[in-house]
C-alpha cells in the first residue's frame, strides 16, 4: 500500500471511531499480516489498535463458498 492510501485508510477508521460510527472490515488476511503492508509502521500501529481493540472479530472456517459459486463450462447444444 503507499503512503498516500494508508493515511486515507488511517483517517477513515479513525473518524468513524471518533464520531462512534459503525465500520465493517473483511480480510482474508491475520491483523498481523497488515503490518508490512503499510510504509509507516506508527501508523500501521495506531490503524491495528483502532481497528482490534473496540472490535468484534468473527473467524469464518471452512470451505470457501466460491467454488460452488463459479460457473462451469457452457452446457453443449444438443439438436
Amino acid at each position: 500500500m503507499r503512503t498516500r492510501g494508508s493515511d486515507n485508510l488511517y483517517d477513515l477508521v479513525s473518524d468513524r471511531a471518533i464520531a462512534g460510527k459503525p465500520l465493517i472490515l473483511t480480510s482474508n488476511r491475520a491483523p498481523k499480516d497488515w503490518y508490512p503492508l503499510f510504509p509507516n509502521p506508527v501508523v500501521a500501529e495506531s490503524l491495528l489498535d483502532r481497528l482490534i481493540n473496540t472490535s468484534h472479530q468473527i473467524l469464518m472456517d471452512g470451505p470457501s463458498y466460491r467454488p460452488r459459486k463459479r460457473p462451469g463450462p457452457p452446457a453443449k447444444k444438443t439438436t
